[in-house]
């Protein structure tokens, strides 16, 4: 099939590689003309035959808002707008609801894969009609691996399946985490490359994070080369928020969002405050600065 994609950084880029060379003609368009295929939306717009099929891979929140509002200029009736970004779920209905009036058909694509999606293919949660589902199919296919894509549900299930994904990737990024610190602080001198390793053969939790986890000890074995500062793109906390809304106890996954907080602090004042109150009630020794 033909389609547009706009966005090609390290997801977007990798996915118009995969589509090429599965037989798909596809634009793409970013700022920087050295990568992109066009100069512009509308020349992207104009490449395209109709019913036309694009793909946002870019950022979501504004960048997203302000390039789905500049496309309902450019594009007609019938034709399809996928966002493949991580788009909060409500903001997707919203924009759903908004290009329905106009005759134009929008998807939100949960997207999973990462810079290992070229090789390897990436997980598609798809929400949106019949109609759009069955026109993008062909893309879908070639995007993911055997049985790596689904039809979620209508506009909005996309995202909101992707956000609980990432939601429990916090939460099992988190115990692997406390699990090798334990590891690492143990009397024991652990080779943690080995039992990365080791664990990825039989053991109840081997994982593709777990074979990760061997390729990174595998370069930097104490990870001495690495900051411990870890940021959040927004779908843990949204998680969060969901629970709340839906009363849904989310303990681990609340945790693990709020351990990403801690990462940031050089020099937490709650920790500083735990010191002073420890001394003062139990006179334990304190570090000064």
């Amino acid at each position: 099939m033909q389609l547009g994609i706009i966005g090609l950084g390290r997801m977007g880029g990798n996915m118009r590689e995969r589509l090429r060379r599965g037989g798909h003609e596809v634009i793409g368009y970013r700022r920087n003309p050295e990568i992109g295929d066009v100069g512009s939306l509308s020349e992207l717009v104009d490449g395209l035959a109709a019913p036309r099929t694009v793909w946002l891979m870019i950022p979501a929140g504004d960048p997203t808002e302000r390039t789905i509002q500049e496309l309902k200029g450019l594009l007609k009736e019938g034709d399809l707008i996928v966002d493949g970004g991580n788009s909060n779920f409500r903001d997707s209905m919203r924009r759903g609801a908004e290009l329905e009036k106009q005759g134009l058909l929008f998807m939100d694509a949960g997207t999973s894969g990462g810079i290992w999606g070229l090789k390897i293919g990436y997980c598609l949660m798809v929400g949106g009609s019949d109609e759009a589902f069955r026109r993008v199919e062909p893309a879908l296919k070639t995007l993911a691996p055997e049985d790596g894509y689904a039809h979620v549900g209508p506009v909005g299930a996309g995202h909101f399946t992707k956000m609980v994904h990432n939601g429990i990737e916090y939460a099992m990024l988190q115990a692997y985490a406390e699990g090798f610190e334990i590891l690492e602080a143990s009397q024991f001198d652990l080779d943690l490359h080995q039992l990365a390793a080791l664990w990825n053969h039989g053991s109840v939790v081997r994982s593709w994070l777990l074979e990760l986890a061997e390729s990174a000890f595998d370069k930097d074995p104490d990870l001495s080369k690495i900051r411990g500062y870890v940021e959040d793109s927004g779908e843990g906390r949204w998680t969060v928020f969901e629970a709340i809304n839906e009363n849904v106890p989310a303990p681990t996954i609340a945790a693990s969002l709020f351990a990403r907080f801690a990462s940031r602090q050089d020099d937490s004042f709650a920790m500083r405050m735990i010191a002073a109150l420890r001394n003062e009630f139990g006179g334990h020794a304190v570090k000064t600065q």
